[in-house]
């Protein structure tokens, strides 16, 4: 019954007192005896009632602490109030606070800068339910403000109570029980009262949100810009696009070339107020030229002037305080985040043709994904857009590079795309060149009026088709109209011609089925899959003549007429063939954007550079060989060599896409479907193909040690950074952690090396660490301006003209050997007295030679200098020299353009210098073959070098100064290596082999210090010296005897100890060499130990590390009794008077 009773509890009781009973069934009850049940009632009521009296419900520890704590709130609600109305007394008035600056501002949260709400206002109190409703607000406010004052605790202690409120209200029956005192329970009610008004300040309540009206920036166009920008297809999605940006903090936009993206969604943002709060609209392009061009072409459409939409590149840029859109190249924002990691100064930022997937790009998606993070955090976020020409999204919608629940959204552009008929052919022939040439006769001869656009891998090919063509084709000035009335009427008489034939053959019979010929075996694969070939052909044939096309009889009758001898220059069909690649100077690039003569029909022969890089008018027809030269980068040895491939599916595309930029056109594949499908849907990005050290350098600049953790769009291979971080470590740039001062040695080993003082130097130079390693050391040898004159040199690429073309004419021929020849004569003047500085004085001499007579053209072009080249090495000295200053203190250092011939201690430097920077590029010319040697192998050896990470013999490239010259030269070191039909040496310049224990540590192996000669005492530097051989590198080339610092050992402070007594460290000490109980040298015998004075001196010099002069000085600033116990006991006793008046003998 017990039991009972407490598991009934209070609810029992009260039922039983809504019981009503009737007084006459009680009546009648009474006379039926004791045994009656409404005797038994009161009874059990009554032992309940007292049941209930004994057991009251006491509060568990967890609800008695709620409500203590809600009391104790209350109390620090009223002490609040009253600090508030005091504080209130001593308030400043309206017109002082207007004088001060807001510290808002410096914390500055996403809800204080959209939302204006006065310093004090009355809010009504929600009830507890509107309390849980609200509740999602501020938790959401506290995660993005890890910075808060006490004015955002109140807040938060506002939003707990609500929430112990609202358990507390689950509660009700058991509260009532409670021990509480009335009055308490009684106030603490009347605090949730709905209608009792409450003071807010601003931050105090960061869930409240006003909506933001929307921005609108008025921008006055000139109404012939407004009509061209209404016929760009990106118009029509200017809403979506809008819509998508300001809800997602990532958006990327897909659109072809054409669609207008580039130059209108900077418009659409500064329409909308992104440029007009505290950021501008950063855009970045991948090449200077597009940086530039489109910041002029926006600032047109917008009519504004350059100091609203400007440019910064490289080495220029017209930016301003008033800029409000910047176009800047990816490497330039990368330098930005190196100074502002946060980029506070952009409120949006666009990384324009995101599908080239340079290297610069993928760092900066990679980067831009954490900082959009992190501003969102902050309260300040930063709107990222990704726009590319390919549906190839699926790198930049991945989970790890942006961690959101959902992936960024795409939104795609259609391009403004006229229909281009592709045409493949049956057969893939090798030799493409001389199909592409056979294409373009045809389509000239048949085809009406359009540009002929021709893609071809390389320089050499573009000169070597473009030469055939002007030859098959000539172009006459005075002979064009002429011949115009003749060409018509023989295109007339050809139609006709062609009409007659298909009537013939539609009147002619059918043919003849003989059954007989036909086996009842079924086909086999190869036989079935042939004739299926050829359906296909002759349906895509008869589409291709529908529109203008080629079949492939009018191929093989062009193939019939060239081997018959009757593909003559024809000059009635002139033919204005112009070369398109990216050396090309400007001037020359610019002529395919002109319109041909009159006339005559625009043929241009153009690398991979006319794929998405420019938009060439007037372009009709395609001709794809389907190559491409691509570089290629050996992850271990460094080998870079060019080899022709395939393209991608994605890249055939884009070529294809350029005959319809202005009408319908057509596009000629040299191959076949079948190879097409084959080949890969897209180019491998950048980043896999090339070396990744520089980049390793930046990011552990900016303190990304584990650089493989870095959210790449498409991370490099561990090769790749493991050979990055090990050059690093050979230049010094980083180091490992000292695993003696870690017990956790095997987590140490795993951990990534972190950058040194002189990796932060190195990183301050916009170049490669190799010539980054170069400037630091210019400075110990005096040499920083040719330093930064060579470093800028081997920075740019293709510096000389290389006019290498397979002529036909042997006159030609003959032509070209005398240039070429007479070139290289004038090169190898420019080594002049520095013939050991090898092609590095080249380089000098030509950049000082052309910068002395002011880069003119004509003067480059009798050097064999492109011009572009030496300007752009003259604008990459001047950021060199700017950084130089900034690095080196009091350097003070200008570009000098009348740099005088560095002299026989300044040539001896730079070389010493190029060392320390390419101390891994070392290679060793190999000795004269033995008489009984093979004549083969012989010949094979014969003027070889080897190198450290081949096995193979290198060559000096046919090029260099050192080519027909290496008379006394054993080792030298190369800038890089090339492969073509031999292993090629670039950029060579000869080293001595007793530098490597000095610029090249890593690379040496080293003995102990040798005996004989003993160590010395160096004056100059106040250390130890000792001589030691070894050998270098991975071929274990011997090292002669080098002088070299005493190595860090017990040895090197006995040394030390020895020179000290004998005077040489201080001269002062030199007097009491002859008053000394015990020879200094017993410092250095073997037998030292069993003397106690040699222990204790050695010792005092162990406890503080003190090996050199500059040491022990420093030592007896601080403390001028230290080592003089221990000196006294080597003295005769009548010398100590005279020893410790003269203490420390400095």
């Amino acid at each position: 019954m017990a039991k009972k009773r407490k598991s009934g509890g209070t609810g029992d009781l009260n039922a039983m007192k809504h019981i009503k009973l009737d007084s006459q069934s009680m009546s009648d009850m009474s006379q039926t005896g004791d045994s009656n049940m409404l005797i038994v009632l009161p009874k059990k009521k009554k032992e309940k009632e007292e049941t209930v009296v004994k057991t009251t419900k006491k509060l568990s520890k967890k609800e008695r602490k709620r409500l203590t704590d809600i009391l104790a709130r209350k109390e620090k609600k009223e002490k609040r109030a009253q600090l508030l109305e005091s504080l209130a007394k001593h308030q400043a008035t309206e017109e002082e606070m207007k004088n001060f600056t807001s510290i808002t501002e410096v914390y500055s949260q996403n809800f204080k800068g959209d939302v204006s709400v006065e310093d004090t206002f009355e809010m009504k109190a929600n009830t507890i339910k509107g309390l849980k409703k609200k509740k999602k607000g501020p938790k959401v406010e506290k995660e993005t403000e890890p910075e808060s004052t006490d004015t955002d605790a109140m807040s938060t202690d506002e939003e707990v109570e609500a929430i112990m409120e609202e358990d507390l209200e689950k509660q009700e029956n058991t509260a009532e029980q409670a021990s509480l005192n009335p009055s308490e329970v009684e106030k603490f009610d009347q605090d949730v009262k709905p209608d009792q008004p409450v003071k807010l300040y601003t931050s105090i309540e960061p869930a409240m949100r006003v909506s933001k009206p929307a921005t609108f920036i008025l921008v006055n166009r000139k109404p012939e810009i407004q009509e061209g920008r209404l016929k760009l297809p990106i118009l029509a999605e200017e809403q979506v696009v809008m819509e998508t940006i300001n809800e997602n903090p990532v958006v990327i936009i897909c659109g072809e070339t054409g669609s207008g993206k580039t130059t209108q969604v900077p418009q659409f943002l500064y329409e909308a107020g992104y440029a007009h709060g505290k950021g501008i609209i950063g855009v970045t392009e991948p090449r200077r030229v597009a940086a530039v061009s489109m910041s002029k072409r926006v600032a047109t459409e917008m009519n504004v002037s350059n100091n609203v939409v400007s440019y910064q590149i490289r080495f220029e840029g017209n930016t301003t305080p008033d800029t409000k859109v910047k176009f800047l190249t990816d490497g330039v924002l990368l330098k930005e985040a190196q100074q502002d990691p946060l980029l506070s100064k952009y409120s949006v930022i666009i990384i324009d043709e995101a599908h080239e997937r340079s290297v610069y790009t993928d760092i900066l998606i990679g980067l831009l994904s954490i900082i959009v993070r992190q501003r969102e955090k902050r309260g300040w976020p930063l709107k990222l857009l990704i726009m590319s020409a390919t549906l190839r999204v699926e790198d930049f919608t991945s989970q790890t590079l942006f961690k959101y629940s959902t992936p960024p959204p795409v939104v795609k552009v259609e391009a403004r795309q006229f229909p281009v008929t592709v045409h493949f052919n049956k057969k893939t022939q090798d030799d493409y060149l001389t199909e592409a040439y056979k294409k373009v006769c045809k389509l000239h001869r048949t085809l009406p009026d359009g540009g002929i656009l021709v893609f071809v891998t390389g320089q050499q090919e573009v000169h070597t088709l473009c030469r055939k063509l002007r030859r098959m084709f000539p172009y006459i000035e005075g002979q064009v109209h002429a011949e115009e009335s003749k060409r018509e009427s023989r295109r007339k008489r050809k139609k006709k011609e062609e009409k007659l034939k298909e009537e013939k053959s539609a009147l002619s019979e059918l043919p003849k089925i003989d059954l007989s010929s036909y086996s009842v075996l079924p086909q086999d694969d190869e036989e079935a899959e042939k004739e299926n070939d050829n359906f296909l052909g002759e349906i895509s044939d008869e589409e291709g003549e529908g529109f203008g096309g080629i079949s492939d009889d009018d191929e093989e009758e062009e193939a019939m007429r060239i081997r018959m001898g009757e593909n003559k220059p024809d000059s009635s069909h002139p033919l204005y063939v112009l070369p398109l690649y990216s050396l090309l100077p400007s001037d020359k690039q610019s002529r395919v954007f002109e319109p041909p003569p009159d006339g005559c029909r625009l043929c241009i022969v153009a690398t991979n550079v006319a794929e998405t890089s420019l938009t060439i008018p007037n372009i009709r027809y395609v001709v794809d060989t389907g190559k491409t030269k691509t570089k290629f980068y050996d992850k271990v040895t460094g080998v870079s060599t060019f080899r022709v491939t395939w393209v991608s599916q994605a890249s055939a595309d884009q070529r294809a896409g350029r005959a319809g930029r202005l009408g319908p056109g057509h596009c000629y594949r040299l191959y076949s479907s079948a190879v097409f499908s084959d080949f890969s849907k897209f180019s491998p990005p950048e980043i896999t193909r090339r070396p990744v050290d520089d980049l390793v350098l930046q990011m552990k600049s900016m303190r990304i040690d584990k650089v493989a953790n870095f959210p790449f769009p498409t991370p490099p291979e561990s090769e790749q950074i493991k050979s990055a971080e090990s050059l690093l470590l050979s230049l010094g740039a980083v180091q490992r952690i000292d695993a003696k001062s870690n017990r956790y040695k095997a987590m140490l080993k795993e951990k990534s090396p972190v950058i040194t003082t002189l990796g932060e130097t190195m990183a301050s130079f916009p170049v490669s660490p190799r010539y980054a390693k170069m400037l630091t050391l210019a400075q110990t040898y005096q040499v920083v301006p040719y330093a930064i004159a060579l470093v800028a040199a081997l920075s740019v690429d293709e510096i000389f003209v290389d006019n290498i073309q397979p002529l036909d004419a042997e006159g030609d021929k003959e032509k070209f050997r005398v240039k070429r020849d007479k070139l290289a004569i004038l090169r190898s003047k420019l080594v002049g007295n520095a013939r050991l500085l090898g092609d590095m004085m080249v380089l000098l001499t030509a950049v000082g030679a052309c910068e002395a007579e002011g880069c003119s053209a004509d003067f480059c072009s009798q050097l064999g200098v492109r011009v572009k080249a030496m300007r752009e090495i003259r604008k990459l000295r001047i950021q060199l020299t700017n950084a130089a200053n900034v690095a080196f203190k009091d350097s003070n250092l200008v570009v000098d353009p009348k740099l005088p011939p560095p002299t026989e201690a300044q040539i001896l430097g730079l070389r010493k210098i190029v060392l320390g920077g390419l101390a891994d590029h070392v290679a060793r010319i190999n000795p004269a073959p033995p008489p009984g040697m093979e004549k083969a192998e012989a010949k094979r050896l014969r003027g070889s070098f080897q190198c450290m990470q081949l096995e193979e013999p290198v060559y000096i490239h046919p090029e260099s100064a050192l080519y027909r010259d290496t008379q006394g030269v054993e080792f030298v070191v190369y800038q890089s290596m090339l492969e073509t039909s031999r292993l090629y040496m670039r950029g060579l310049c000869c080293v001595e082999a007793h530098w490597f224990p000095e610029l090249a540590p890593s690379y040496c192996i080293l003995s102990k210090p040798l005996e004989d000669p003993a160590p010395s005492f160096n004056q100059a530097s106040g250390k130890v010296l000792c001589h030691q051989s070894g050998s270098f590198g991975r071929c274990n080339w011997e090292i002669p005897a080098v002088e070299l610092e005493y190595p860090d050992s017990v040895d090197c402070f006995r040394w030390f100890a020895r020179f000290l007594l004998e005077g040489e460290v201080f001269p002062n000490l030199e007097q009491f060499k002859s008053s000394l109980v015990l020879a200094p040298s017993t410092m250095v015998k073997s037998w030292a130990k069993l003397q106690p004075k040699t222990e204790t001196f050695l010792k005092a010099l162990l406890a503080k590390g003190i090996n050199t002069r500059a040491l022990l000085a420093a030592s007896w600033k601080q403390e001028p009794s230290f080592l003089q116990r221990e000196y006294l006991e080597w003295v005769r006793d009548s010398e100590h008077a005279t020893v410790l008046a003269q203490w420390p003998p400095l």
